[in-house]
């Protein structure tokens, strides 16, 4: 009876040991992933900032400026993407919208940004777009991929239309979660006009008429939990300029925006919030299932052991079967 309980044990010790690998090396890139109906809203303030008075077109500082931004899973585009690629594949229909401190619109940029629900790798597909621009990324966007590493990534500038590197700089602690703290740098970029401004009957072809030109730099900071891949915390020093032509008076140029962008505080507590339910499940999927799975294996495995050493006593010889002798026949 011992032995076929320890028989038993060894099969499962051989399925549970067998199973971590599977479950780290192949389940979790399969069952991983950004569901395609994700709904999520950021706010973020300026203090302080300059920002461009069209009625008067003169630069003046002002109390703030509010950024609002929505991510919306689009589950419908995304079932025809996914379908046609042959992959999971999200679709992310994001609006920045920016009101000054009157609560006037400043500007609204829409965007679509369409990429792999496992990898977060851009898919290229019809619809990809900033501002009704067709644009191809390169890089990430948004969120970096799950188990983040410690390196430099691609990642894309919705303004600029551009992909550049943004550099891994440490890790770090915020609010109680490990985080990798990136930072990326573009420069003085020559972008195009928003299609919608704030002010009505001007549009981006009547400005492109006088000549003027918008200019953008910013330097982009990004603190991302780097089981999960999603930032919880991010801020933007950002300078916006229209250049040139004879919508400026003769003067050279003049400033549209210069601020230091950061995420709200009530924002920021959901988010973290957020995070550490996530970086939960991840976790399961990456190590608390696999080292558990190992563990148990090795201790089905040492139990089947010593059931099997007990069934035998030291020193005792086996027992083999003797038939009866047969009479002796004289």
């Amino acid at each position: 009876m011992r032995r076929k309980a320890s028989l038993i044990l060894l099969a499962f010790a051989v399925f549970f040991t067998a199973l971590s690998p599977l479950m780290r090396w192949y389940a979790f890139p399969r069952l991983a992933k950004i569901p395609p109906s994700q709904y999520q809203t950021a706010v973020l303030e300026a203090k302080n900032p300059t920002l461009l008075d069209y009625g008067t077109m003169k630069a003046k500082k002002v109390s703030k400026v509010t950024v609002v931004q929505t991510l919306k899973g689009n589950v419908e585009e995304a079932e025809k993407i996914s379908d046609s690629a042959g992959r999971d594949v999200v679709v992310w229909d994001a609006l920045s919208y920016i009101v000054g401190p009157d609560g006037k619109m400043v500007s609204k940029v829409p965007e679509r940004y369409i990429f792999d629900a496992h990898s977060q790798d851009p898919v290229h597909a019809t619809g990809e777009m900033v501002d009704g621009d067709q644009v191809r990324r390169d890089g990430i966007e948004f969120k970096w991929p799950f188990l983040t590493e410690k390196r430099d990534y691609e990642y894309f500038d919705a303004q600029a239309r551009i992909t550049r590197p943004i550099h891994y700089k440490g890790t770090t602690t915020f609010r109680g979660v490990k985080v990798y703290y990136f930072e990326q740098t573009i420069p003085w970029t020559k972008v195009p006009m928003p299609k919608t401004m704030p002010l009505p009957g001007v549009t981006p072809e009547s400005v492109a008429k006088t000549g003027t030109t918008r200019w953008y730099t910013t330097v982009r900071k990004f603190w991302v939990e780097p089981t999960t891949g999603a930032p919880v915390y991010g801020e933007e020093i950002q300078k916006n300029e229209l250049r040139g032509g004879t919508l400026l008076g003769g003067r050279d140029k003049v400033t549209v925006f210069a601020g230091h962008v950061k995420m709200r505080e009530d924002y920021i507590r959901s988010t973290v919030d957020l995070v550490k339910d996530n970086r939960v499940l991840v976790l399961l999927l990456t190590s608390y299932l696999p080292w558990g799975f190992l563990i148990l294996g090795v201790l089905l495995l040492a139990l089947a052991l010593w059931l099997e050493a007990r069934g035998r006593r030291p020193g005792e010889p086996e027992r083999t079967e003797v038939g009866e002798p047969e009479p002796v026949r004289v």
